[in-house]
């Protein structure tokens, strides 16, 4: 019997599509078999994490929500308030003050943190012996902020190093450093040169990533040390001060030994209210032993800071969010 060319077509495969993969039998069953492999190891690898997350973050911060819903001194019975304690903190002074001084940090220091970081970056990059420097810069950022306050008890009271020396100068009259209007600019000064070091840290690991030739053709092109950082640095580190710029940020909203160091440096025992955060209006409100606890007040000031941080981690993620440029 001889084939014709209709017996021909009808016997031979369908033309398969350039690029799409015939699954077969076994390729299925395989599929299907690390699909259930997975689902096996979800609950023995994943389940502990969700447990111990729940157990110290989530029903933590459901009760701290329920206690601020209410009235209460730490004992004794609970006062339903709903949600008085927030407003009466929109028209605390002090407590506005300490989420304006809250945010002075996050924005001022911060700004201030990167500029230096990304500048020590440019220097760092091509100094001999960058790694000592390294852990030089970085070593500020392992001192307990006890030490800070210490030194500023003894440096900058009317009598001190910083003062002596302005004098000597001819200086009649130096500036009251630890005064309640100007500790917070020395909170703030010593925020940015115990941090700094931390980030230029961080960021110098992403610039080490960077290929030696795009600096080979920044060279060659003539460009100078700015046009290096915004057209090779910053875009192809953009994912390390993303991540970066969101530690801060966090980091600056729950800032408070230092603060309340400070202000036992000048011998008060709590801070001045100029110089609070809302991390230490929260503490100051709750246990500072001062007047009546109020843990209602305190818990919703720490949700209320709880908000303001997630709402600005995902405006900043929002921002910094770019397509990442692989080399």
């Amino acid at each position: 019997m001889t084939a014709t060319p209709s017996t021909l077509e009808t016997a031979a495969p369908a033309p398969r599509a350039p690029g799409r993969r015939v699954r077969t039998r076994s390729t299925r069953k395989q599929v299907g078999s690390l699909a259930a492999g997975h689902r096996r190891l979800f609950a023995p690898f994943v389940l502990p994490a969700i447990v111990l997350y729940t157990v110290l973050f989530v029903i933590p911060i459901g009760a701290a929500f329920w206690i601020s819903l209410n009235k209460w001194a730490g004992s004794g019975p609970m006062t339903f308030v709903g949600f008085q304690n927030y407003i009466s903190l929109l028209g605390d002074r002090i407590f506005i003050q300490s989420l304006v001084n809250t945010l002075m940090m996050l924005f001022i220091v911060g700004g201030a943190i990167f500029i230096l970081a990304f500048a020590m970056s440019l220097v760092l990059r091509d100094m001999a012996g960058r790694k000592t420097a390294r852990a030089v810069i970085f070593f500020p950022h392992l001192v307990n902020a006890l030490v800070y306050g210490v030194l500023a008890g003894f440096i900058f009271n009317p009598g001190g190093l910083v003062n002596a020396a302005l004098r000597a100068i001819g200086v009649q009259n130096p500036p009251e450093w630890l005064a309640r209007d100007n500790m917070f600019g020395l909170i703030m000064l010593t925020m940015v040169l115990v941090t700094v070091g931390y980030y230029t840290t961080i960021l110098m690991a992403g610039v080490d990533r960077i290929p030696p030739y795009f600096y080979e053709d920044c060279a060659l092109a003539g460009a100078n040390a700015w046009q290096r950082l915004r057209y090779v640095i910053l875009p192809l580190t953009w994912d390390v001060f993303a991540v970066c710029a969101v530690l801060w940020t966090i980091s600056s909203v729950k800032i408070f030994e230092i603060v309340w160091i400070f202000g036992g440096a000048v011998g008060s025992g709590v801070p001045p209210t100029q110089t609070w955060t809302a991390a230490v209006y929260t503490y100051a409100t709750a246990f500072s032993g001062e007047s009546v606890p109020a843990f209602g007040a305190g818990a919703a000031s720490a949700i209320f800071s709880l908000l303001l941080v997630s709402i600005l981690v995902l405006l900043l993620r929002r921002a910094t969010r770019r397509e990442v440029i692989e080399f």
